[in-house]
């Protein structure tokens, strides 16, 4: 009977279920890691809660590196931020398929696995919607001097711009909100950034901007508008640099000229 070991939508339980999968010596077909909230009832099943730790994610980091190199581990590390609801299940069958290779730090290679090239194209999903951001996340300065953004994106991508921004911005305060996923990384003036989930957040207070926004907000829509050329208008190019979902959190396209609010 195949064992579904059913954990949370975070690294700690992904990895921990990989953890218990990995310490009963379960085959391919002998097993299946299912997240909370994406979770299809299967019959002749059996399911199995999944004790998360720190202690099994920590473990399995350090199995992923040792016998599978850095890079296959970022690779998984991204897949496991994925949306996509099998992407336990293709981490476990990739490390497994690990197994079987001679050299297991050429696991990323053996792309005709299926599940391996699954791995690959969540890692490269995951990675392209991070890159995105870092081009199309905007702050906006709150009362309290805190800079302050709003992202919506489909991956959990946080602790992938939380380092970008940190080495960019080491002396100011910011927060970054997922309202997708409920999170937010903050990062205070010359410390380290920290994740923080299921907290309560009071999002009315991101509609406090300084005194300073609005004026901020009119110079950078009036330099955008500046710098285009009519005569060079390509939509359809635009579309393909820049699609829809990322502009409703991008103060030049906002509709609410010079009020710090988009």
């Amino acid at each position: 009977m195949k064992t579904i070991y059913v954990c949370s939508d975070t690294i700690t339980g992904i990895f921990s279920a990989v953890y218990d999968a990995w310490r009963q010596e379960k085959s391919e077909e002998e097993c299946k890691i299912a997240v909370k909230g994406m979770l299809e009832q299967e019959l002749f099943c059996e399911y199995e809660e999944v004790e998360e730790t720190q202690k099994k994610a920590q473990a399995v980091e350090v199995l992923i590196k040792k016998h599978l190199g850095r890079k296959a581990y970022w690779d998984i590390y991204h897949a496991a931020l994925s949306e996509a609801p099998e992407k336990g299940t293709v981490i476990l069958g990739t490390m497994l398929a690990a197994k079987q290779l001679s050299d297991s730090t050429r696991i990323m290679e053996h792309l005709s696995h299926k599940k391996v090239e699954r791995v690959f194209e969540l890692s490269r999903s995951v990675g392209g919607e991070a890159h995105s951001y870092k081009g199309f996340l905007r702050f906006r300065e709150l009362v309290n001097g805190v800079l302050y953004s709003e992202i919506a994106p489909k991956n959990q991508i946080l602790t992938c711009l939380a380092p970008h921004f940190a080495d960019r911005l080491p002396l100011e305060n910011w927060m970054i909100y997922d309202r997708t996923h409920g999170a937010f990384v903050v990062h205070e003036a010359e410390k380290k950034w920290v994740l923080v989930l299921d907290e309560g957040f009071d999002r009315s207070m991101s509609q406090n901007v300084s005194f300073k926004e609005p004026e901020y907000a009119r110079l950078w829509k009036s330099f955008c508008r500046t710098i285009a050329i009519e005569s060079r208008k390509n939509s359809a190019c635009q579309l393909q640099h820049l699609p829809l979902r990322y502009r409703k959190d991008m103060l030049e396209f906002g509709t609410k000229e010079d009020t710090g609010h988009w």
